[in-house]
């Protein structure tokens, strides 16, 4: 493509007045020529057909009608004026009606003359009308280059208001392609568009916004998706491959005692396959001589703390340290009692560090950690400080890694020389697709198998009507000698949603199970630290059977004893919230059970939730349903929304497309990683020119 032409400033386009231009960059953020030529239509209208006003029924529908403008007038009304013009075609007569901008309609309307008219039909009085309708004289309608499928462009109401409709879009897109017809090169390799038979990038560019059926249209879009994902996917398999090759690793070369003694001796369980497969992959990467940099997915209760114990152990076999950091207190002194735990018989020095480390210790600690004498550092943000200096940091480990911000992370990538092995793990199931567009610079491990002999934990959906069995299932359950969660969505009532808050549930759940036969702890995000602390380590040690929380508990202590979790409002939550919740039970050798709490009022997705709750335990099932009716943006948040901001593709609709882009970008940097051969010199030019116009959508890093 003609980089040159195609980055001329809009401005130049002929027929586009300034002010217009100027709310284009305002409102839709196109600058260049390209930039219009991006904008590509959500939508398309047949605009086959041709209606008579005689025909016209009362249902709103959007029509075409071809007639005359026999009379205009301005008629005063409560506030302002409108523009009103009688329009007829013969067989009866109709008006069409302007409530902004009528000084310049006024002015360009012509008496007698034939129009295509074109919007959505009223029906008041007995008679029709159309307000702002779009209108092209029937000469130029039957000259243009728009195709009988018009297509409907992005849009605002200032640009609307101020005059720039659809059909004014339309004819700037028309006169683009007249200045630019010798502009557009070749984008990918002809090996390629021959494989999959993919049309020019000149022909879809074309039918995209002027299809001449709707054949012709799935060719256009199917092209252009394709090369859309095609050219992310060659970025981050690029990224990855250019890591590998500069970015050299400690080479771990050995499996010693510590790891050895661990696997041989001290295991207190079978390791599952899912595990063993995952242990090998960091095995392999830690081995080679290239800083490992990998994605660690799996399911609450999967067994990942185990993997990340292990792969420590290959780091001290070979005179490293190595390090974990959790997003918060409670899990990571989670983490610390469990490692503590496991590495009891090794003779290995850890230690953990947070704010609520006392200064005396942390002195301690980081004189330790500099000369050698602390082999694993666990702790929160506190690793992230200066004064934290590691004596041979070799592996660092991440958990719940998109609690951290990038620089965050960087921080602690930089504790050392030349830069540690990298692991970041997540209890978030990631649905494939969304894996491979935000996270495929990684090497992604996946841990899909619980470990044998759990139990499934039992989901059931209650209705508010249901409260008191409900109530007495949970004093059945106590009498067991059982621990409770129960979550509810809001710390105070809102006047505008109709649903149970936390401090009028406490209340509520204190009248049933009153003091001194039950003991009730409560846990909400407003609470001082310390307070939060002391309530949740009195349910850790049994001391109450019930916690009443909000979704702080979401990533959380380990309470094998807690068997039942009450999930109140659970319409409010995502389905990821949801599953997450759930997780924070089945955690020991008992049945385990979830309800989900609605009032009778449900959304259609609010439904779906609920049922694939109850339906499923697989994580990624539950993930991949939560991605369709969520979105990308939604479910990934702000920080990974760049690489989301797909300009026709999409991940959700368009996964087959994506996994066949992955595909072939992988297989065109296999042949050629610095795609130097001359059938590539598509693929290199217009990367470059990616890279250059920072045009794949932001997200190159």
């Amino acid at each position: 493509m003609n980089t040159y032409l195609l980055q001329t400033p809009i401005d130049r386009l002929k027929g586009l007045w300034p002010k217009r231009a100027e709310m284009l960059k305002k409102e839709l953020g196109i600058h260049t020529y390209q930039d219009l030529l991006n904008l590509f239509p959500n939508r398309y209208l047949d605009r086959t057909q041709y209606y008579k006003i005689s025909e016209l029924q009362p249902t709103n529908a959007e029509v075409q009608i071809v007639g005359k403008i026999t009379h205009i007038k301005t008629v005063e009304q409560k506030r302002g004026k409108r523009l009103v013009a009688i329009f007829t075609d013969g067989t009866h007569q109709m008006e069409l009606v302007w409530f902004r901008g009528q000084k310049w309609i006024r002015e360009s309307l012509k008496l007698n003359v034939p129009y295509v008219i074109f919007g959505k039909t009223k029906y008041f009085n007995g008679s029709f009308s159309m307000p702002h309708p779009e209108m092209e004289l029937l000469e130029k309608h039957e000259k243009s280059m728009r195709s009988a499928m018009q297509p409907m462009y992005p849009s605002t109401e200032k640009l609307a208001n101020s005059g720039m409709t659809n059909r004014v879009l339309n004819l700037l897109v028309q006169q683009l392609f007249l200045e630019t017809k010798n502009a557009f090169a070749e984008t990918l390799p002809k090996p390629l568009l021959e494989e999959l038979k993919l049309v020019s990038k000149k022909e879809a560019l074309f039918n995209v916004h002027f299809p001449k059926s709707q054949a012709h249209l799935a060719r256009a879009q199917y092209r252009l998706k394709f090369e859309e994902l095609f050219y992310i996917q060659l970025q981050l398999i690029r990224k990855n491959l250019v890591h590998k090759s500069k970015i050299k690793g400690y080479t771990f070369d050995k499996i010693g005692t510590y790891f050895n003694s661990f696997f041989s001796e001290h295991l207190p369980f079978d390791l599952t396959n899912a595990q063993k497969r995952v242990i090998k992959e960091i095995r392999n990467d830690l081995g080679s001589n290239a800083q490992m940099n990998r994605l660690l997915q799996g399911d609450v209760g999967s067994g990942k703390t185990i993997v990340a114990f292990m792969s420590m152990l290959i780091a001290l076999d070979n005179g490293f340290q190595a390090c974990l950091m959790a997003p918060t207190e409670i899990l990571s002194v989670q983490h610390y009692n469990g490692l503590l735990e496991l590495s009891k018989k090794l003779n290995t020095r850890i230690e953990l560090l947070t704010g609520s480390t006392k200064t005396s210790k942390r002195r301690e600690i980081h004189e330790k950690l500099e000369n050698g004498e602390l082999d694993i550092l666990i702790g929160t943000h506190a690793l992230l400080e200066d004064k934290v200096k590691f004596k041979n940091l070799g592996l660092a480990i991440v958990d719940e890694q998109h609690r951290f911000g990038v620089e965050q992370r960087s921080k602690l990538w930089h504790k050392n020389e030349y830069p540690p092995h990298v692991l970041v793990m997540t209890a978030t199931p990631i649905p494939r697709t969304l894996a491979m567009s935000v996270y495929g610079d990684l090497d992604i491990s996946i841990i899909d198998e619980l470990p044998p002999g759990r139990k499934d934990i039992k989901t059931v959906h209650r209705f508010d009507a249901n409260r008191l069995k409900v109530f007495r299932f949970i004093r059945d359950e106590i009498s067991k000698g059982r621990q409770v969660y129960i979550v509810y969505p809001l710390i105070q009532e809102s006047e505008t949603m109709d649903y149970k808050d936390l401090m009028d549930g406490y209340e509520s759940i204190s009248r049933e199970f009153p003091m001194p036969d039950y003991q009730i702890s409560i846990v909400h995000g407003q609470m001082k630290s310390t307070d939060k602390e002391y309530e949740m380590n009195r349910f850790v040690k049994g001391e109450t059977q019930i916690m009443v929380a909000t979704t702080v508990i979401e990533v959380g202590v380990n309470v094998p004893n807690a068997s039942v979790m009450i999930i109140e409002s659970a319409e409010r939550f995502g389905l990821s919230q949801l599953h997450q919740l759930r997780g924070r039970v089945g955690r020991g050798a008992e049945q385990s059970y979830c309800i989900l709490m609605t009032g009778h009022k449900l959304s259609a997705d609010a439904k779906t939730r609920l049922q694939t709750m109850v339906r499923t335990s697989d994580g990624f099932e539950i993930a991949e349903v939560d991605l369709k009716l969520r979105g990308p943006g939604d479910l990934m948040g702000t920080q990974q929304s760049g690489v989301l901001n797909l300009r026709i593709a999409d991940i959700v609709k368009d996964s087959d497309i994506l996994k066949i882009a992955r595909s072939y970008a992988m297989k065109v940097l296999k042949a050629d990683p610095n795609l130097a051969s001359e059938e590539n010199i598509p693929v290199k030019n217009t990367y470059a020119q990616l890279v250059k116009y920072r045009n794949i959508w932001n997200y190159i890093s």
